[in-house]
């Protein structure tokens, strides 16, 4: 290579150097500077309302994705191994469901746990995520994958199908629920709408709606939103380093299950 070309590709590459660095300078500053207002007053914020924020995130996502996991499965695992009438109907019940905007749902939830007394409450705030039919319909796809051999043979050896479920079937997807508990985690520690509606007092606010609040709070003013923001990042970031290879074997079952999960319907 002549020194004229080199001479070219060094001054391609600083000009692409200088046009980069400020870009990625501006896009990495932001964070930055949250990370270090948010380490500077993390301890003050914690002991105030901030830390009751978290203890409610906490309770509401950890408590969401146990009944997910537990409500998905088995309705999951009675859509792709029962048989029982209008199973098929019922399932496609299910995906319309899915074809509904969240939003539509928001007023009955709301007027449902009014009635009930629920409002401001962790029942109110809790009850009406137990369900996921995204859930469902992920996990009956990993349930209609698995081989039946190991099913017929627990039959054979007098084994219920609730005893199947729980030592056969729950085993072998272990992989599919931690994704869905994964997936649900990340959607419900960063929930907005349904908080929003479902509780009035600052004592009960999840750190989504909190740190909404505090933005326009004069005695909050500070570091105090910083430390809420980046305590809501860092559960999101830990399961961005730890979740991908069991999100990748979680889908890949259920993907391979598609058709035979799928054949009922």
């Amino acid at each position: 290579m002549s020194k004229r070309a080199r001479g070219r590709r060094w001054a391609s590459g600083s000009l692409r150097v200088a046009l980069v660095l400020p870009l990625a300078g501006a896009v990495v500053a932001p964070f930055i500077y949250t990370v270090a207002a948010g380490l500077a007053g993390a301890g003050d914020a914690l002991r105030s309302s901030v830390g009751q924020f978290v203890v409610n995130s906490v309770i509401f996502s950890v408590v969401i994705v146990a009944g997910q996991v537990m409500t998905s499965a088995t309705a999951a695992y009675a859509f792709a191994r029962l048989r029982f009438a209008g199973r098929d109907h019922l399932f496609l019940g299910y995906l319309g469901v899915l074809t509904l905007p969240a939003i539509l749902l928001v007023i009955p939830r709301f007027l449902m746990i009014d009635a009930l007394g629920w409002i401001d409450t962790y029942g109110g705030l809790i009850s009406t995520e137990l369900v996921s039919v995204g859930g469902i319909v992920f996990l009956r796809q990993c349930f209609g994958a698995m081989p039946a051999d190991l099913e017929d043979a627990a039959r054979l050896e007098g084994a219920g199908e609730w005893t199947i479920f729980r030592r056969v079937a729950l085993p072998q997807a272990g992989p599919a629920l931690l994704t869905l508990a994964l997936l649900a985690f990340a959607q419900q520690w960063r929930s907005f709408l349904w908080p929003l509606v479902a509780v009035r007092s600052s004592q009960m606010q999840v750190l989504e709606v909190g740190i909404a609040g505090l933005r326009g709070a004069r005695e909050f003013s500070g570091p105090d939103p910083m430390a809420g923001a980046l305590v809501a990042v860092v559960p999101l970031l830990i399961l961005c380093l730890v979740g991908p290879r069991s999100f990748v074997r979680g889908t890949g079952g259920a993907g391979a299950g598609g058709g035979a999960g799928a054949a009922g319907v």
